[in-house]
C-alpha cells in the first residue's frame, strides 16, 4: 500500500482538537453542501482538509510548518490544480 495512504489514515485517526472540532462543522456536507475530505494525499503531501468540487485546501498549520515549506507546499497543491 502507497505510505501516503497509511500516513494519511493515522493521521485521520489521531487528529488534533481543532482538526477535530473543524472536521465536525466540514463532515456530511454541513457546509454549503460542500464535500470534504480530511488528511487526503495532494501529490507528495498530505492535506489536512481537502474539497475537489470548490478547489480548496484547508491547512492548520502548526508547530510542524515553517514559512519555506510551507511555500514549496503550496506551489505544489497550486500546480495540481
Amino acid at each position: 500500500m502507497d505510505g501516503r495512504i497509511e500516513r494519511a489514515r493515522r493521521l485521520r485517526r489521531d487528529q488534533t482538537d481543532v482538526e477535530n472540532r473543524l472536521w465536525s462543522r466540514l463532515r456530511d456536507r454541513r457546509l454549503d453542501g460542500l464535500k470534504f475530505r480530511r488528511q487526503a494525499p495532494v501529490d507528495r503531501y498530505i492535506v489536512d482538509f481537502l474539497c475537489v468540487d470548490a478547489k480548496l485546501v484547508i491547512e492548520l498549520d502548526g508547530g510542524q510548518h515553517t514559512v519555506t515549506t510551507d511555500e514549496a507546499r503550496t506551489r505544489t497543491i497550486e500546480a495540481c490544480g
